[in-house]
């Protein structure tokens, strides 16, 4: 069920991925936002207005900014590991300076602790023993590693030019990308300290909503919800 709901004089359409997600948005404990590096949706403009709904309707919120996995994706569309590398990390800071930006114009005090990147989750314990864990299921379950790859796939197919298919190898290195996000799609809960929590994203790929329905064998945490969140409208095309 998708809902409008007004966030900083923008109306947003709010629409959980189950039952149990929309269950998390209603508890209105934590929410974290998905923040792509290298996806011009993400303006500061409406990053503030993605803040401003959650500041209104949650207690505490997070941005998720993938910085350092997203040299994966670089690699594989023809990248050195070295130049991924440096344009991840320098595309990073700059995701982070307008998230900062845009909290801050909201009267957010500690706007840079709310920023979730590689290099305050690769300490975080929770974080690792689930990213771990999905390494192991990637090695070990051929149904969840072709759920992966086939989402690998979608957002690479959105970065090549028209009418070219990911090759294989592409999206072997691509998919360290989406395997350094699944934690907060199964437990930001335990990340974060939170009984509840909801990752928002403006467009989920099919693999999440496979996840939460219980069908790759791997169903998130108690209290996670997951739940697609865009401007009041027509959908964005962006991924």
């Amino acid at each position: 069920m998708s809902t409008e709901q007004g966030g900083g004089g923008a109306a947003l359409t709010v629409t959980p991925l189950s039952a149990r997600c929309a269950e998390a948005v209603e508890r209105g404990e934590h929410v974290c936002f998905g923040i792509s590096p290298f996806n011009g949706y993400f303006s500061t403009a409406r990053i503030r207005e993605l803040a401003a709904w959650g500041l209104a309707g949650f207690e505490r919120v997070d941005f998720f900014v993938p910085d350092a996995p997203s040299a994966f994706t670089l690699e594989a569309v023809g990248y050195s590991p070295e130049k991924a590398a440096w344009k991840a990390r320098r595309q990073g800071q700059y995701t982070r300076n307008k998230i900062v930006t845009a909290l801050a114009s909201l009267g957010v005090v500690d706007a840079g602790a709310r920023v979730l990147g590689w290099a305050e989750l690769e300490r975080n314990a929770a974080f690792q023993r689930l990213h771990e864990g999905g390494l192991r299921r990637y090695a070990e379950d051929p149904g969840f590693r072709d759920a992966c790859r086939e989402a690998t796939g979608w957002v690479l197919a959105g970065k090549l030019p028209p009418g070219r298919v990911p090759e294989a190898g592409q999206v072997e290195r691509a998919v360290r990308y989406f395997l350094a996000e699944l934690p907060l799609f199964l437990d930001t809960p335990s990340i974060v300290g939170a009984g509840a929590s909801v990752f928002c994203y403006h467009r989920p790929p099919e693999v999440l909503r496979r996840l939460y329905a219980g069908e790759l064998g791997w169903r998130p945490a108690e209290g996670q919800g997951f739940a697609a969140v865009v401007p009041a409208g027509p959908e964005p095309v962006t991924r």
